[in-house]
C-alpha cells in the first residue's frame, strides 16, 4: 500500500508536462564527473513553474540516489541563523552542530535546493561571501525565484565562471495543449484557454480546475473575477499604496511604460518612486523603450480594473491617448512608429483588434524606401502569392511610381515585406488602364466619390509580408501603422483604397478602423478576388477619426456600426454646383421648407460643419430642422465674415439687407442703402460670389 507522499508524488508527476530541456540540463549536470557550474539560477514569474520543475529535479535526484538537501525559504526571516537552522533541520543536525564544516567534508555529489529564493534576498551577498565559498566543489545549489541573478553575480569574475542563469518561460502552444489533455479538458475549451494563458502554468492550472469542477468559464475572464484576484494574489503579495496600485494598472493598459508617460497618465509630480518599484516586480520586464508586464500579469490585471472599476480603466486610456497624440505631434520617422504603436495599442483590448495585431517589440524592423536591388524579390513574392499577372502590374508601378513604395526590412539582406501605394491622381488614364485593381478605385471614385481639385486618392495596391503573405505578423501590423502615418501626413487626401485577398478575415479589424467594404470596387486578376475596403477622409478627416477611434477604444464589444452619417447618400459637390448651392441657400435664408431641399445639406465637407455645429450627427427626418438652422448659421458666419475687410464691408451690407433681414424687396434695399439700383445689383452678386468662395475654401479643405 503507497503512502500518502508516494501518492501525492504520483499525481504531481502525472500531471507534469514539458520542461524537457531544463530536465535534461539538471540531468547531464549532475551526472558528470566534475559539475560544469555550482550554481544553478532558475528565475521567472510567479506561477510559471519553478517549484514543479525543482520538485522533478528532486525526484531525478532520489532516482539516481544523490543527496539533497531541501529549503523552502518561503517562510524564513531573511537572517544567516534562520538559514543555518533549516539547513540543519534537512539534514537532520541539531542547532549547536557546525553546519559549513560537515557540509565542506562532504566531497561526493550533493544538491542543495533553495526555493522560493526573493523572500531572503537579503542574503543574497552573505550567501556570496559566508557560505558558498565553504561547500565542496562537488556540491550544486539551485536557487529558485522570481528576481533574476543579482548584479553580484554578472559582475564577479568568480560567480560568473560558476553560475549557470536559467530564465523559466511559459508553456509553448504544443506543452500547454499536453496540459489540457493530461487534464481532460474538452478540446472545444482549448482555442480559448490557450488564446487566455499564452501557456503560463498557473493560470493553466487554475482554469482547468474550475472546470473540472463543472463550472463553466467564458472568454475574455471579465466575468470570472474569483480566477482573476487568485492570479492576482499570486501576481502581486502587497501593493504598498494606492499610488502604487494605479502606477501597475497604468502599465498594464499601455504597451511600453516610461517615467514621462506614467506621470502624464497618472497626474503626479513626481514618479520616479513608483517607476523604480514597478521595475523591481519579478513580472515587470525591462525593454530598450520602457517596461512592460509579462503578458499574463497584463492580461489579469486589466480584467480586473475593468471589472471593478471601469471608470479609472477609461481615464488612463484618456491620458494615454492624449499623452501619444501630443508626442505623435513632435516625432518624426522611427521614433513616430513607435508612438503609433504605443497609440494603436490602447485598441488592443477590443475583441476585433486582439487577434490580428501583433503587440510585440518592432525595433528589429526598419522601414525604408525602394532600392532597385528590392525590385526582384517585391516581384518574385508577389508572383508566389498573387501570381504572374500581378507581378506585372506590380513591375508597372514600381517604373511609375517608385517614390510611394515602402520597403520593410529585418536582419536578412531581402526586403521582409513591402507595400505599393499607387496614388491614384498622379497616374495618367493610360497607366491606371493596366491595372483592374487601379481602373475598379477610379470607376469607384467616378460614381460615387469624384475628386475635387487639389484632392487626392491613392490604393494600397500590393502589401504582404516576405514570409507569412497578409496573415497577422509582426510586418503586416508594422504596415498598418505606415497606412496611418499615410493618412495623417498626406495634404488633400480624399480617398483610400485598401484590397484584401481574404477580405472577411479583416471585416471586424477595419470595420472597427472605419474602413467600410466597398464591393463596388472589387477587382479580379489572373482568377483571383480580391475584396477592398475603403474610406473617405472627407466625411470623416483625421481629426474626426481620431475621436471616433477614441469612443471605440474601451469598448468591450467587437461589432461596431458602420459610420453612414446621413440617411440620405452624402455628395461631393463639383465647384460649380457648390457654388449654386450656396447662392440658392442665401436666397432662400429666411425660408426652412426650401433649405430642406439644398444639397449642401448632403455634401460631404460642410455635412461635417453642420453636425458639429448642431453638436451631433443628425440623421433623423425630424431633425432636419436642426440641420437648417446649423446651415443659416454657417452661411451667416461666412457673411459677417466679410465686415473684417473694408472692400468687403459694403458687401455684406447688401446681405444683410437682402437676405439676412431682408426688406420687402430689392428695389426697397437699394433705397435703405442709398445705393444706385445698378451698384446695388452688382454688390449683391459680388457678395454672394464671396461667401460662395470662403465656404468652398472650408470645402476643399
Amino acid at each position: 500500500m503507497p503512502s500518502l507522499s508516494e501518492r501525492l508524488s504520483w499525481e504531481r508527476n502525472r500531471k507534469f508536462v514539458g520542461r524537457e530541456k531544463e530536465i535534461n540540463l539538471f540531468k547531464k549536470t549532475i551526472i558528470s564527473k566534475e559539475l560544469p557550474f555550482n550554481i544553478l539560477h532558475i528565475f521567472g514569474p510567479g506561477g510559471v513553474g519553478k517549484t514543479s520543475l525543482i520538485q522533478q529535479f528532486k525526484n531525478l535526484c532520489k532516482q539516481l540516489e544523490i543527496p539533497s538537501i531541501n529549503i523552502e525559504a518561503r517562510n524564513l526571516e531573511p537572517a544567516p541563523e534562520s538559514f543555518l537552522n533549516a539547513v540543519n533541520s534537512s539534514i537532520g543536525l541539531s542547532e549547536g552542530d557546525y553546519t559549513l564544516q560537515i557540509l565542506a567534508a562532504n566531497e561526493k555529489r550533493q544538491v542543495i535546493f533553495i526555493d522560493t529564493y526573493e523572500n531572503i534576498y537579503p542574503l543574497d551577498e552573505w550567501l556570496q561571501a559566508e557560505f558558498l565559498p565553504h561547500l565542496s566543489f562537488a556540491t550544486l545549489v539551485v536557487l529558485a525565484g522570481r528576481n533574476s541573478p543579482s548584479e553580484n553575480w554578472r559582475s564577479d569574475p568568480g560567480w560568473q565562471a560558476l553560475i549557470y542563469i536559467l530564465p523559466l518561460r511559459n508553456f509553448s502552444p504544443e506543452e500547454s495543449l499536453n496540459y489540457l489533455q493530461k487534464r481532460e479538458i474538452p478540446a472545444n475549451h482549448h482555442a480559448g484557454i490557450l488564446n487566455f494563458t499564452h501557456g503560463y502554468p498557473l493560470a493553466l492550472s487554475l482554469v482547468s480546475d474550475v472546470l473540472a469542477q463543472g463550472q463553466d468559464i467564458s472568454f475574455p475572464l471579465e466575468t470570472a473575477p474569483d480566477i482573476i484576484t487568485t492570479l492576482l494574489e499570486r501576481f502581486i503579495k502587497e501593493v504598498p499604496t494606492p499610488a502604487h496600485r494605479m502606477a501597475l494598472q497604468a502599465c498594464a493598459v499601455v504597451r511600453l511604460t516610461t517615467e514621462a508617460l506614467l506621470t502624464q497618465i497618472l497626474q503626479l509630480p513626481d514618479t520616479h518612486n513608483l517607476f523604480e518599484w514597478l521595475r523591481g516586480l519579478s513580472f515587470i520586464e525591462t525593454g530598450q523603450l520602457g517596461l512592460f508586464p509579462h503578458d499574463l500579469a497584463r492580461e489579469v490585471l486589466i480584467a480586473d480594473l475593468r471589472w471593478r472599476n471601469p471608470d479609472f480603466y477609461a481615464q488612463l486610456h484618456h491620458q494615454a491617448r492624449n499623452y501619444y497624440s501630443q508626442r505623435l505631434g513632435q516625432t518624426q520617422g522611427l521614433e513616430k512608429h513607435r508612438v503609433l504603436f504605443d497609440y494603436i495599442f490602447l485598441h488592443r483590448d477590443n475583441p476585433a483588434i486582439r487577434p490580428r495585431f501583433t503587440w510585440g517589440e518592432q525595433s528589429s524592423l526598419l522601414t525604408d524606401g525602394f532600392k532597385e536591388t528590392d525590385k526582384d524579390t517585391i516581384l518574385e513574392a508577389i508572383a508566389t502569392n498573387e501570381g504572374e499577372e500581378s507581378a506585372r502590374i506590380a513591375a508597372h508601378w514600381l517604373q511609375h511610381q517608385p517614390q510611394n513604395v515602402l520597403v520593410f526590412r529585418d536582419s536578412q539582406p531581402t526586403p521582409a515585406g513591402f507595400a505599393i501605394m499607387v496614388a491614384l491622381h498622379e497616374a495618367s488614364r493610360e497607366e491606371i488602364n493596366i491595372d483592374p485593381g487601379a481602373v475598379a478605385a477610379w470607376e469607384y471614385l467616378q460614381k460615387h466619390a469624384p475628386l475635387r481639385p487639389q484632392e487626392g486618392a491613392t490604393i494600397f495596391r500590393f502589401w504582404m509580408a516576405r514570409d507569412t503573405y497578409q496573415s497577422v505578423s509582426p510586418i503586416q501590423s508594422l504596415i498598418f501603422v505606415n497606412f496611418v502615418q499615410y493618412f495623417q501626413k498626406t495634404p488633400g487626401l480624399a480617398y483610400t483604397f485598401l484590397p484584401c485577398a481574404q477580405p472577411e478575415e479583416w471585416a471586424p479589424m477595419l470595420t472597427y478602423f472605419d474602413l467600410a467594404r466597398s464591393p463596388a470596387a472589387d477587382f479580379t486578376v489572373g482568377g483571383r478576388n480580391y475584396g477592398v475596403y475603403s474610406h473617405d477622409w472627407r466625411i470623416v478627416s483625421p481629426i474626426a477619426w481620431q475621436e471616433l477611434l477614441a469612443q471605440r477604444e474601451v469598448a468591450a464589444s467587437e461589432v461596431v456600426a458602420a459610420t453612414t452619417p446621413a440617411s440620405q447618400p452624402l455628395l461631393v459637390l463639383s465647384q460649380s454646383e457648390f457654388m449654386a448651392a450656396v447662392q440658392d441657400a442665401l436666397r432662400n435664408f429666411t425660408r426652412s421648407d426650401a433649405l430642406h431641399q439644398n444639397l449642401l445639406l448632403r455634401s460631404r465637407s460642410v455635412y461635417e460643419v453642420l453636425s458639429r455645429l448642431v453638436e451631433e450627427q443628425v440623421t433623423e427626418s425630424g431633425s432636419v430642422a436642426k440641420k437648417v438652422a446649423a446651415l443659416q448659421t454657417l452661411l451667416k458666419q461666412a457673411a459677417e465674415s466679410l465686415q473684417s475687410s473694408p472692400r468687403d464691408e459694403k458687401l455684406y451690407r447688401v446681405i444683410h439687407r437682402t437676405y439676412l433681414q431682408p426688406a420687402p424687396t430689392q428695389e426697397t434695399a437699394a433705397e435703405l442703402l442709398d445705393l444706385p439700383f445698378s451698384t446695388y445689383r452688382r454688390h449683391l452678386k459680388a457678395g454672394m460670389t464671396r461667401i460662395a468662395e470662403i465656404l468652398w475654401q472650408r470645402e476643399i479643405q
